[in-house]
């Protein structure tokens, strides 16, 4: 969650969000399942054939391994600006399992099942978004690794992050989203896996990954008139279906990523050709009173770069991002489609402490620089903002977390303090708020009537 970094209409075009969750490489999933089945099982996939008659050869036979494991959450959320409502009572379930068909094949299949129960129980929000989010079955990561020597591939539904800051998406360009919340829940839960072939090749200090996408997954950003819809200004505005025909191979999205550790500095470059995940309101008719919008995809091109480096007291960060292709509305309504062509430069310098008392500090500098600036964009040539994350450990069981994103070019700001208490076995509970504050047009002011506070409920098996 990170400011002037989320896909909309309003001068802003891609997300960065703070996120605790690690999402596991093909090269760390062949492992972890080695470490398993070492004791037990020295197969190949050739042992799957094997002759079990009395005259053959005595052979191991192939034993599978594998391990169910997964969580159910319950959130429950309190909206108390006016109007005063109960915005959230979902329960969330998710169930994964990991094995393997030799010693260099493995799998791993997962699922979610979402059921939010205040689109039952109230008629607060329109039909469509009560139908949108009420309910949804959704596959998770499914895919098939196979790893020979120093390469490893990965077929299937999986998640690809390159982005090396702590929880931002700035370099992150793969991922699809779930923005129904905007960037509000753990960033696990928010990635949207892709359909995708990726290839990796580690040897020594040097690492190299290349992916294509046949089918891109694009965000989900939900119906008009759900909380944390990408548009709302202007409040007249209605929209028609988006436009997802550019799903098809002849749109697919393609990258490659090289990596190097040289004394002590992890640098990496890419380049990634894509369907834009994040849609661009196009204007398609209406009046000037009453705009009439559709959401759709564009295919960009994406360069960058990212560097960490580890200091000894603290963890030295950074990412740059350089984006051709996209977008942005402007103030005139008597431009054609509403938007114009906007190359930009997102970069982000961080660095992480850890300080006395088992405290963590995270500290941001972030910036958007428009390079053929457009005056009636709703963004500034120069788009700055901050973050400072906190959080410690107190008591025996107890975690306090504090986030804000402040705009350095306009008063608005995004505040999420959080209080976790581990309060047995697997079991979690958590209480926090999220607020919001800024012009209607900003990337956080725009929800400013959606403040709310919340609690939750974990299970982990």
């Amino acid at each position: 969650m990170v400011l002037f970094l989320i896909r909309a209409t309003l001068g802003i075009s891609s997300v960065s969000a703070f996120s605790s969750g690690n999402i596991e490489t093909p090269a760390s999933i062949t492992k972890t399942v080695a470490r398993l089945d070492k004791a037990e099982d020295d197969t190949t996939l050739e042992d799957l054939f094997e002759d079990d008659s009395v005259s053959a050869k005595p052979q191991k036979h192939f034993k599978q391994t594998s391990t169910w494991r997964g969580f159910s959450q319950f959130e429950l959320a309190h909206a108390y600006d006016d109007p005063e409502h109960l915005s959230k009572m979902r329960l969330r379930s998710e169930l994964s399992n990991l094995g393997q068909l030799s010693q260099h094949v493995k799998w791993k299949i997962s699922g979610r099942i979402d059921y939010d129960a205040v689109y039952d129980i109230s008629n607060f929000y329109p039909r469509s978004v009560r139908e949108d989010q009420r309910f949804e079955f959704l596959l998770r990561e499914n895919y098939l690794d196979i790893s020979k020597g120093d390469w490893d591939f990965r077929i299937g539904r999986q998640h690809i992050i390159w982005g090396e800051m702590v929880g931002l998406f700035f370099a992150d360009v793969i991922s699809a989203k779930d923005m129904r919340e905007f960037v509000l829940p753990d960033f696990d839960i928010l990635r949207i896996p892709q359909w995708a072939v990726r290839t990796e090749y580690s040897k020594n200090d040097f690492h190299a990954d290349l992916i294509w996408i046949p089918f891109a997954t694009i965000d989900k950003i939900g119906r008009p008139g759900a909380e944390f819809y990408p548009l709302v200004y202007p409040p007249t505005a209605t929209f028609v279906d988006e436009d997802r025909s550019k799903r098809n191979p002849a749109n697919s999205n393609y990258g490659i990523r090289l990596s190097q550790l040289i004394n002590g500095w992890d640098i990496s470059a890419f380049y990634y050709h894509s369907l834009d995940a994040s849609p661009t309101f196009y204007l398609v008719g209406g009046t000037s009173d009453q705009p009439v919008f559709q959401p759709r995809h564009d295919k960009i091109d994406q360069i960058g770069w990212t560097v960490t480096k580890d200091l000894g007291p603290a963890v030295l960060k950074g990412e740059f991002v350089y984006t051709n292709g996209r977008q942005f509305n402007v103030k005139r309504l008597s431009q054609l489609d509403g938007l114009v062509h906007q190359d930009v430069i997102d970069y982000a310098l961080g660095i992480d402490f850890h300080l006395p008392a088992d405290v963590r500090m995270n500290l941001q500098f972030i910036q958007r620089v428009f390079l053929a600036y457009d005056r009636d964009i709703f963004a500034d040539k120069w788009e700055n903002g901050a973050s400072i994350l906190l959080h410690g450990k107190f008591w025996r069981d107890f975690e306090a977390q504090t986030l804000l994103i402040h705009s350095l070019n306009r008063s608005e700001f995004m505040l999420r303090p959080r209080l976790t208490w581990n309060f047995a076995r697997n079991w979690r509970m958590a209480v926090g708020g999220d607020m919001f504050s800024g012009p209607p047009t900003g990337l956080f002011g725009r929800f400013a009537n959606n403040d709310r506070i919340y609690t939750e409920f974990r299970f982990s098996f």
